[in-house]
């Protein structure tokens, strides 16, 4: 599986290199001059004096793309045979799919599985509906909601250009908690619309995970599902982008010595996901919490949950950890920064400050957006509450993830590799005990 880097774009080109010292040497400086990055590397040919090779290069603009090409066609001894988009043929037919659990080989295997065996099933589950956890994939499946009004970067596309995003969701999902994530689309800006709709479909579901639903409107969808649903409902780009904030500070806190929740902490950028950084972060004992943001309703609700409203400079220049979630590059200046200050600069793809310019400035820590990814959350939180049969996901849950998160990260690292399912394993494991200690499981 190919990870972004955070360009914009991916493509793979396919080239002929003279197979003597120094040709892939030059081809790979010219990339990394001309501002490109390589991903996989593969070797596909190999001829008598070359060998052709395939190149997965990240882009920043489709300008780059075509001017590293016409580069790399310029050099002796490399021939450019072939530009492919790796992320349209990756993307082909969508990336999920729903398959069997059950083998049918025979006419007899069809009558257990369907008409005439399933009606006794059937007739179980009308006598003790309890029971739909045990004969059905009900208490396995989430639904992954969206209207398109906030999605990645892109902002409000539309659910279905949102659409990938969510088969990406679903397959994270499946492959690192086998739990069944099914892409929902509603096409309406309306709340009461949404609401009304996903507790329609609600009895399909064991969760209910909400995903770019643009701010504020997915305080309330969140809020009222969360109240009027049994089920677990949570909006991920508050809260598994929060978990995996809250991770992330607590190794910070261990390289740093600082005791975090005695800490100042400002945040740049008061929508869902520094809505619900604020959330978790109170939640766990952080006591001053400064907070701005260019929209007044969302200064006002934070204010509403405890935070300090000011401004740029007032956070800057007041709090030990910063925060910025913003989607504005270089918001944050060097100078702005103050020594010792902590900054954890989330925008993608560029950040409010690059790391290595912050530390120069005096920082005593730093980190950009790359590895605070809710997907480091999301599948062991949503499973520990389906194991758990929970009502809903609350704080208690939530700071048990940020916490079985940081304590499997390798010493040094900021967060453990994504794709480590015995992480996404311990996360469920601690929810699900955290589930039963405070209460929301049903038993």
């Amino acid at each position: 599986m190919r990870i972004e880097y955070g360009s914009k774009i991916i493509k793979t080109l396919r080239v002929k290199i003279l197979d003597k010292p120094g040709y892939l040497g030059r081809l790979a400086l010219t990339v990394g001059e001309l501002g490109g990055m390589f991903g996989e590397i593969k070797t596909v040919h190999i001829g008598k004096d070359y060998k052709v090779r395939d190149l997965d290069v990240y882009f920043s603009t489709k300008e780059d793309v075509d001017r590293i090409c016409e580069t790399i066609s310029s050099l002796d001894g490399i021939e450019l045979v072939e530009i492919r988009d790796i992320v349209q043929e990756v993307h082909q037919n969508g990336k999920i799919e729903v398959v069997p659990r059950v083998q049918i080989e025979s006419v007899d295997d069809l009558r257990l599985v369907y008409t005439p065996g399933v009606a006794s099933i059937c007739k179980l589950i009308q006598e003790s509906p309890e029971l739909a956890r045990k004969y059905t994939t009900i208490p396995n499946n989430v639904a992954i909601v969206t209207n398109g009004t906030a999605i990645l970067g892109l902002g409000d596309i539309g659910p279905v250009a949102g659409m990938p995003v969510m088969e990406g969701k679903a397959l994270l999902f499946k492959m690192l908690s086998g739990i069944n994530g099914y892409p929902i689309l509603i096409d309406s800006k309306d709340p009461r619309v949404i609401i009304d709709t996903v507790k329609a479909i609600a009895p399909t579901f064991g969760a209910i995970k909400l995903e770019d639903i643009k701010a504020p409107e997915c305080f309330e969808i969140e809020e009222t599902l969360d109240k009027e649903l049994d089920i677990p409902v949570t909006h991920d780009d508050q809260h598994g982008t929060a978990v995996v904030v809250l991770a992330a500070l607590l190794n910070i806190a261990k390289y740093t010595f600082i005791n975090l929740r005695d800490s100042t902490l400002g945040i740049i950028g008061l929508g869902a996901a520094g809505s619900g950084i604020q959330k978790l972060l109170t939640a766990y004992g952080i006591k001053k919490i400064y907070g701005t943001d260019l929209n007044p309703q969302m200064k006002d609700l934070f204010a509403a949950r405890g935070g300090i409203p000011t401004d740029l400079k007032g956070i800057m220049d007041n709090a030990k950890i910063v925060i910025a979630t913003t989607g504005c590059p270089k918001l944050i200046t060097p100078d702005m920064v103050k020594k010792g200050q902590i900054i954890l600069a989330l925008s993608n793809p560029d950040p409010e400050i690059d790391p290595e310019d912050a530390m120069k400035a005096g920082a005593l820590y730093a980190a950009d957006g790359k590895a605070i990814n809710n997907a480091l959350a999301f599948p062991g939180l949503f499973k520990g509450a389906l194991m758990a049969n929970a009502k809903t996901i609350n704080a208690r849950m939530k700071i048990a993830a940020a916490q079985a998160i940081a304590n499997h990260t390798l010493y040094g690292d900021l967060v453990p590799n994504i794709l480590n399912v015995k992480v996404h394993e311990e996360v469920a494991k601690a929810v699900e005990e955290e589930a039963y200690k405070s209460g929301v499981a049903k038993v």
